[in-house]
């Protein structure tokens, strides 16, 4: 079995390579719209490093909640800029979105990652209080968000505040990783893999719904199905959607997933 190949999105997903440059895009244009209506509150620090950072958009009016959402490109690649278009369906139901960087491997390791997200997660609350809190990740990031709802992980009163994750086409478990050429760059061994890999945590009392395109890789359907069955979660697989493309919804206020995320 080519586990690089189960573990490649971009050979099997048509014209993949439009789809980073299409989401920069996107992204610009929403940053300058709301950088213009004094709504988008850019580059806030939760750390030291330069990429310690979180984008915070605001609603028109008083936020009724906090969405944070941590993005993907297998822990070594994208940042805050290039996701920013995925806040406006949280925007249009008046939700408050959080968006943060952090460091790539190889440069740092992905406990490294998941203790930035911890701090993000944390000084993002603490910026929008008084509200519930909502996750969701994709990818790699959806392994991060799921991350979070580890026993004593964030402080109590962030982690109280949190009734919904949504780890989209997630990363569940990192032991197959092992065995992929992305390990050069993540550099786990098989007590890091399982360490960091949320199907052995506890299941959470926060609700999660785990979230997947009926059209991406195998190893993917796989992945969301680990994790929904660890924490008897909901699960959802949306028809005709790939690995690129299933978080499109998120740009819209009424899409089944902003529905389902905020609803």
């Amino acid at each position: 079995m080519d586990l690089d190949d189960d573990y490649n999105n971009q050979d099997h997903i048509p014209d993949a390579a439009s789809f980073p440059p299409f989401w920069a895009e996107k992204a610009q244009d929403l940053r300058k719209r709301l950088g213009a209506a004094n709504r988008a509150r850019l580059g806030l620090m939760y750390g030291h490093g330069t990429r310690n950072v979180f984008d915070l958009f605001l609603p028109l009016r008083r936020a009724e909640g906090l969405l944070i959402f941590v993005h993907g490109g297998y822990w070594r690649r994208f940042g805050r800029g290039d996701w920013s278009h995925l806040s406006e369906g949280a925007l249009r139901r008046h939700w408050a979105v959080a968006m943060p960087s952090y460091d790539l491997c190889p440069r740092v390791s992905v406990a490294d990652i998941t203790r930035q997200i911890t701090d993000a997660v944390t000084t993002a609350a603490r910026e929008v209080t008084e509200v519930p809190i909502r996750l969701a990740g994709h990818s790699a990031g959806g392994h991060l968000v799921a991350r979070m709802l580890e026993p004593g992980r964030l402080p109590e009163d962030v982690a109280s505040r949190i009734d919904h994750v949504m780890p989209i086409s997630p990363v569940s478990d990192l032991e197959p990783l092992l065995r992929t050429s992305i390990n050069e760059d993540l550099k786990l061994d098989a007590e890091m893999a399982r360490a960091e890999s949320p199907i052995h945590q506890p299941k959470p009392s926060a609700r999660v719904t785990v979230w997947v395109g009926a059209d991406e890789r195998p190893a993917f359907l796989d992945q969301a199905r680990w994790l929904a069955e660890a924490w008897d979660a909901e699960h959802v697989i949306e028809p005709g959607k790939h690995h690129f493309d299933v978080i499109a919804g998120l740009e819209s206020e009424d899409s089944r997933i902003t529905e389902a995320l905020l609803g």
